[in-house]
């Protein structure tokens, strides 16, 4: 059976089916998800550690958690009001945040980014104005996006 569930911190999403703060895991549903995809929210989580513990608490064993973080990106006005906006993260440090709660043989992180493209996310240029050969080129001095893949064992 497939089910999709959307966690939101309050009511204001009429789409979400979970309701609560990663950092109060405590009211979350343990051992629950297959799979827990966070796409560039940890960077609004001021006690982000606390929340890594929260995805680690809500996936049942063997479940994968599918994570996006921010590197070189300016503030996001929307969020810095509404909530906060606290981090930008390098892949080492991240690593070690989920390291320390999933444990080292089960945390993979990849840094994306090069200075063309932080330049082109600054200056709000889009992927598709840029050459696939731009984009895909790796330089690991300029961190824009960071991905992990945690699983639970």
């Amino acid at each position: 059976m497939k089910k999709t569930e959307i966690l939101h911190i309050n009511h204001s999403n009429p789409n979400a089916t979970i309701v609560g703060d990663l950092t109060q895991y405590q009211n979350l549903p343990k051992n629950y998800l297959d799979c827990f995809i966070c796409t560039f929210t940890l960077n609004f989580i001021d006690e982000y550690q606390k929340a890594i513990a929260g995805i680690h608490s809500m996936l049942k064993t063997n479940g994968v958690a599918l994570i996006t973080v921010a590197g070189l990106i300016q503030i996001s006005r929307y969020d810095y009001e509404r909530w906060g906006d606290y981090h930008r993260f390098t892949d080492m440090g991240i690593q070690k945040d989920f390291n320390r709660v999933f444990g080292e043989a089960n945390v993979m992180v990849q840094a994306y980014g090069n200075v063309l493209t932080a330049i082109a996310e600054l200056q709000g240029i889009s992927a598709e104005e840029l050459k696939p050969e731009e984009l895909s080129y790796q330089d690991n001095d300029y961190q824009v996006v960071i991905a992990i893949k945690a699983i639970k064992r």
